[in-house]
C-alpha cells in the first residue's frame, strides 16, 4: 500500500511539474506574441519613409492616367472657388494645404475622390449635386480626411498588397495601376474608415464654423429613391447613406451651436456652378 501511495504521488507531482512547463511555455509564448505585435515594425525598418515615396509616385502615375482621359477644368474663377473652400476648412484645421493638389474634372459623374501623394479630385457634377457650398465642403472635407488620417494608403495596402504598390511605384507592373485607380474610384472605404472620415468631416467644418447639416443631407439624397444613375455612383462607394447622415446629425448636435458662415458668395457659388 505505501508503495502504490507513493507511486501515485510521484505520477501526481510529475503530472503537476508537466502541467506547470505547458502553462509556462503558453505564458511566454503570449508574451512574445504580444511583444512582437506591440512593436511599431513599420517605423523600425523606416516602412513609413518608403511609403510616402512609393504613395506620392502612385499619386502622380494615378493623375497621369486620370489627366489623359478627363478634361480638366482650368478655368482661374472655378480653381479660385474651390481654393476658397479649401482654405476654410484646412487654415482653422492647421492643414498644410499648399500639399494637397487639388483637379476639377468635367464630368457627368458625381464624384470626389482622394489619390495617394494628396491628391484631391473633384469632378464638376459633384458640385452641381450637392447644391450647396456647404455641403460642397463637407465633401471635400471627407475627402480630406481620407489623406490625413492615411486611408488612402491603408485601403490600397489591404486590397493590392505593399508589394504590388512598390513595384507600380518602382516602374514595374504598370499594367497593376488599372487595379489601383478601381480601387480608389469605384469601391468602398470600410465602414469605420467612412464613419471615421465623416466624423472628421464635422471636425473640420465645426473648427470652420460651417454649418454640416448640408453635407448630412446630402448624403441622405440616396434614400430620396429619385437619384440620377451618375448620383448613384457616388453613393455606390459611399454606402448606408441614411444611417451616416443620422450619425452626422447627431455628432453635430454634440458639437453644440455652430455659427454658418457663408464660405461663398452667392455670384461665385452661381458660376461654379456652370462648369
Amino acid at each position: 500500500m505505501v508503495f502504490l501511495w507513493s507511486f501515485d504521488s510521484f505520477n501526481l507531482q510529475a503530472m503537476k511539474k508537466v502541467l506547470l512547463q505547458f502553462l509556462t511555455l503558453i505564458f511566454i509564448f503570449s508574451f512574445i506574441f504580444w511583444g512582437l505585435n506591440s512593436i511599431n515594425w513599420m517605423s523600425l525598418f523606416r516602412i513609413n519613409k518608403l511609403t510616402e515615396k512609393t504613395e506620392k509616385k502612385l499619386g502622380e502615375i494615378c493623375w497621369d492616367m486620370f489627366k489623359d482621359e478627363h478634361i480638366e477644368i482650368k478655368d482661374s474663377n472655378a480653381l479660385a472657388c474651390i481654393d476658397s473652400l479649401l482654405n476654410a476648412i484646412c487654415i482653422p484645421n492647421n492643414i498644410y494645404k499648399k500639399k494637397i493638389k487639388v483637379h476639377l474634372l468635367e464630368s457627368e459623374e458625381v464624384n470626389a475622390f482622394a489619390l495617394p501623394g494628396n491628391h484631391l479630385v473633384i469632378y464638376s457634377n459633384l458640385i452641381k449635386e450637392s447644391g450647396n457650398p456647404e455641403a460642397l465642403c463637407g465633401v471635400i472635407g471627407h475627402e480630406l480626411a481620407h489623406l490625413e488620417q492615411s486611408h488612402v494608403t491603408k485601403k490600397l495596402i489591404k486590397e493590392i498588397g505593399l508589394t504590388t504598390l512598390i513595384t507600380i511605384a518602382g516602374g514595374e507592373n504598370t499594367g497593376a495601376i488599372n487595379e489601383v485607380i478601381k480601387t480608389l474610384t469605384s469601391t468602398a472605404y470600410d465602414r469605420s474608415l467612412e464613419k471615421e472620415a465623416d466624423v472628421k468631416s464635422v471636425d473640420y467644418l465645426t473648427a470652420a464654423k460651417i454649418n454640416p447639416i448640408p453635407f448630412a443631407d446630402f448624403m441622405a439624397k440616396t434614400d430620396t429613391r429619385k437619384t440620377s444613375t451618375e448620383l448613384e455612383n457616388w453613393f455606390s462607394t459611399h454606402p448606408d447613406s441614411k444611417e451616416r447622415a443620422e450619425y452626422i446629425k447627431a455628432y453635430t448636435k454634440k458639437k453644440g451651436v455652430i455659427k454658418n458662415i457663408k464660405v461663398l458668395s452667392d455670384e461665385s457659388w452661381e458660376k461654379l456652378n456652370h462648369y
